[in-house]
């Protein structure tokens, strides 16, 4: 697929056929896997049957974007069973969809019997990569989540307890935690629905012999702008009318520590508002730490798109293990969460 053209509709309420069609991407496929690639311009129907069934050994066809149909996000079985019917074999090689019940990456699956399906090249890294981190880690394992808000991660945070030696929390996120404990945050973002959230999670954290990290400052900020003035305060004293929107100087030298210790490492989430260069510096030292500690042999994971994007701009992006394509997909695999596409390839 390609976007989301059923949320991104014309002034009319017609889908932009132009902007999402996936007949732009010929050229690039045909230069990658040097041959011509053929198209036709619907999923299912006369014209893809037709087309699908002349193809010769060795010839490729590119279908339209499955999202054009409304039966694909909804899991429709009659829209999987027709895509069944354009072919012998079924590869999925979407780990990014994963964890959604889709037409094509799920439902379609119940249509092949074992031996005629299989996961893609890249699935398969995912899911062997992933795997690594939740089956029997090299010691000492550190988890990095950071990101907005706690109810976004809260499953993931919980799981994560049971079996991460030290879990630094950092991003909009750990002033819910700081806040839970009785610190002043200023006006930090803070779910204060949560508070009591984070203090189970703190109490479980002790239990497991978990240890949980919080930053110990932040760069706090009078207001939510590039330009906003800045300085550097205790996390839990931050005064009134003023924001933390980055981990602090020691905070990035207490979370490199932590980070570089490890042999095994998984960072989902940044640390800050690291797309305004003033409040990127505590994401940065975070991913120069994951490089450092994947250098000395540790093994890293990097997913989720901020985190990814925060690595790519520090051009740290070929120096840990492996950088998932999968937000969703792989914040529910690390949660425990069957994936509907991985079960309906094992059915």
């Amino acid at each position: 697929h390609l976007g989301r053209p059923g949320k991104k509709r014309l002034p009319d309420g017609s889908i932009d056929q132009e902007r999402f069609t996936l007949r732009h991407l010929v050229p690039r496929l045909s230069e990658l896997l040097k041959r011509p690639v053929a198209f036709v311009d619907e999923t299912v129907g006369p014209k893809a049957k037709a087309k699908a069934a002349s193809l010769l050994p060795g010839e490729v066809l590119l279908l339209e974007n499955v999202r054009f149909n409304e039966g694909e996000t909804k899991g429709d079985s009659e829209f999987a069973r027709q895509l069944a019917e354009l072919a012998d074999l079924y590869v999925n090689d979407a780990f990014g969809t994963a964890h959604r019940r889709h037409a094509s990456t799920a439902v379609v699956a119940e249509y092949f019997p074992k031996g005629k399906k299989s996961f893609g090249l890249l699935m398969q890294r995912e899911l062997e990569n992933a795997g690594k981190v939740l089956s029997h880690p090299d010691r000492p394992m550190t988890a990095i989540i950071g990101g907005a808000k706690v109810s976004d991660k809260l499953l993931l945070l919980e799981r994560l307890i049971t079996f991460a030696d030290k879990l630094i929390v950092g991003g909009g996120m750990a002033y819910t935690f700081i806040k839970a404990q009785g610190g002043k945050v200023g006006a930090s973002l803070v779910e204060d629905d949560r508070l009591d959230t984070a203090l189970s999670i703190l109490q479980a954290a002790r239990e497991q012999n978990t240890e949980l990290l919080l930053p110990c400052d932040s760069v706090i900020a009078d207001r939510f702008a590039a330009d906003a003035n800045t300085q550097i305060a205790p996390s839990n004293a931050i005064p009134d009318g003023w924001m933390g929107l980055d981990i602090g100087t020691r905070a990035r030298i207490d979370f490199a520590k932590a980070i570089t210790d490890s042999k095994t490492i998984l960072w989902n989430g940044p640390m800050g508002v690291f797309e305004m260069p003033a409040f990127a510096k505590g994401t940065e030292a975070i991913a120069r730490a994951v490089a450092e500690a994947t250098r000395k042999g540790a093994f890293s994971l990097v997913g989720g798109g901020d985190s990814v994007a925060a690595l790519k701009q520090t051009g740290l992006d070929k120096e840990v293990s492996f950088v998932s394509t999968g937000g969703g997909a792989l914040l529910k695999f690390l949660e425990g969460t069957p994936l509907p596409a991985v079960e309906a390839m094992e059915a």
